[in-house]
């Protein structure tokens, strides 16, 4: 989190807010604000998408690299995520200040997208043992305003759904040589299906309540957060309790029942979203979160 100096008034006013369900821009507790959505605006890379959450703007690049398996996945290609928090989001981040950060949203992804359920690794790899695609995801903290986790993962999952992988026909000459015929048809490509990969979902406790999609002064008043990786089905891919507050817990069951239920909702809403824009093969998406 981005620390933001609030005075005593300033917290009382925001933690009464979400008491009443009414937050100071209008939001009730579960309801996220505006989204702005692009996917494919990068031409040197395999997939790509920006998103704007407010005064959060989040970039993804993909690149697919062919590469020989881990000797524990040999059947398996593989994610590698790199997040760079740029300095001109905010003065915190100049030197190593967003090192810390940036850790912590590396490692939720890995935990996210370990299980081959939330995505098919297996169909990346060309030769057991031998070759295959790993899919080098690099996220882009371009500005920081509250919720920097959801908005990465919402990034993320777009930005591979846009992802276009080259079809690969593979020789095997004799000796053991491996021939190689990598397309270069824009039209002769592998999709990879993101329907079950997950959307992050921060649930903010302010208060004896809690809220999604905290902006930097409700992060600024919250003491504990649940940042739950959530699939379309509801299960949940990775979870992680952050901050000095302890949860009881009653307040983590109900968390984590919201959480469940507004990832499937976003979930829902953003896959609805991507394939209908890119059956018409738009390149710029809104997407807003349903109220």
């Amino acid at each position: 989190m981005v620390d933001v100096c609030l005075s005593e008034a300033e917290k009382t006013y925001i933690i009464h807010g979400v008491q009443d369900n009414f937050r100071e821009d209008g939001r009730g507790c579960e309801d996220y604000r505006q989204m702005d959505l692009e996917t494919g605006l990068m031409s040197n890379t395999s997939g790509s998408a920006r998103l704007r959450l407010a005064n959060t703007e989040i970039l993804v690049g993909v690149k697919a690299e062919l590469e020989e398996p881990k000797p524990d996945t040999p059947d398996q290609g593989r994610l590698e995520f790199f997040v760079d928090c740029s300095a001109n989001a905010t003065p915190q981040f100049e030197g190593r200040g967003g090192e810390e950060l940036a850790t912590e949203i590396t490692n939720l992804l890995y935990r996210a997208y370990s299980s081959d359920t939330v995505l098919d690794v297996k169909s990346l790899c060309l030769q057991k043992g031998k070759l295959c695609w790993v899919l080098y995801v690099d996220v882009l903290l371009l500005e920081c305003g509250g919720n920097l986790f959801d908005a990465v993962s919402i990034a993320v999952k777009s930005a591979l759904f846009n992802t276009k992988i080259p079809s690969v026909n593979v020789t095997e000459e004799e000796g053991g040589q491996t021939e190689l015929d990598v397309s270069d048809d824009p039209y002769n490509v592998k999709r990879l299906d993101v329907a079950a990969s997950p959307c992050v979902i921060t649930l903010s406790k302010i208060g004896h309540y809690h809220a999604v999609d905290a902006t930097q002064k409700e992060e600024a008043c919250c003491l504990a957060r649940l940042i739950m990786a959530v699939t379309a089905t509801g299960s949940v891919a990775a979870m992680v309790k952050e901050g000095s507050g302890s949860l009881d817990p009653d307040s983590i069951s109900d968390m984590m029942e919201s959480g469940r239920k507004i990832g499937q909702a976003l979930n829902k809403k953003l896959m609805e979203r991507l394939v209908e824009e890119e059956q018409k093969g738009l390149k710029r998406k809104t997407v807003g979160f349903l109220r």
